[in-house]
């Protein structure tokens, strides 16, 4: 992750954009209303874009051969919750591809749902339940960017295995090949990603008054 141009099947790519554009438009929905009825969230949200853009940007050399980054989606995710931030990560996944030559075009629609769609969901869902168990923020906040994180790349190598599936041990042999690859850098950058966002989550919550009076975030750290 990302997906390089070219790489995935046509039939694949186009399956894959279908899938994902429902999430993007309900998202592009839910931040028309949030601009509209809450205009000065939106320094906030181009700070949020902005997180994600540069820890996704941060391609990091990977000792199987590959190369793996930050996913930068919990922080927005858990202030405006996941549909937006299906938004947000498809804006900056379509940046990277056409000023970084970091991902690609063909596969924006592969790459959205890992990145955009499925990580914020899975930090959006684990944060609520800590929440909803008590615990606290930064727990919540840590487990959610971290785990989040984590299953964006499970997702991609699931869509790489569905692309390419290995000819010996067919499509689960192929996942965990490229599990493999993925895994032993990324474990450490998703538990870093955790603490970052933790760091930020907390300057926030404690400088800006409007996230708790919006409800975006529900409590104080203690």
């Amino acid at each position: 992750m990302h997906i390089m141009e070219g790489f995935l099947p046509a039939e694949h790519c186009i399956a894959w954009t279908a899938v994902s554009a429902p999430f993007v438009v309900h998202g592009g929905m839910r931040l028309r209303k949030i601009m509209r009825e809450h205009p000065q969230m939106r320094l906030t949200l181009a700070a949020s874009g902005a997180f994600t853009f540069v820890l996704s940007a941060l391609k990091m050399p990977s000792v199987t051969g590959s190369c793996s980054h930050p996913t930068g989606t919990g922080l927005g995710a858990v202030l405006f919750g996941p549909p937006v931030m299906s938004v947000i990560g498809a804006i900056v996944l379509l940046f990277q591809a056409l000023l970084l030559a970091h991902g690609g075009i063909t596969t924006l629609g592969a790459n959205t749902f890992s990145m955009a769609i499925v990580g914020p969901w899975v930090s959006y869902g684990l944060y609520k339940l800590f929440r909803s168990l008590g615990l606290s923020l930064a727990l919540g906040v840590f487990v959610g960017a971290a785990v989040g994180d984590l299953a964006t790349y499970v997702t991609t190598s699931i869509e790489l295995a569905a692309a390419y599936p290995d000819a010996a041990s067919g499509y689960v042999g192929a996942f965990l090949k490229f599990m493999g690859v993925f895994a032993i850098t990324q474990i450490p950058l998703a538990v870093a990603e955790g603490l970052l966002t933790v760091i930020v989550m907390n300057a926030l919550s404690q400088k800006t008054d409007v996230l708790n009076e919006l409800g975006l975030i529900q409590g104080r750290p203690t």
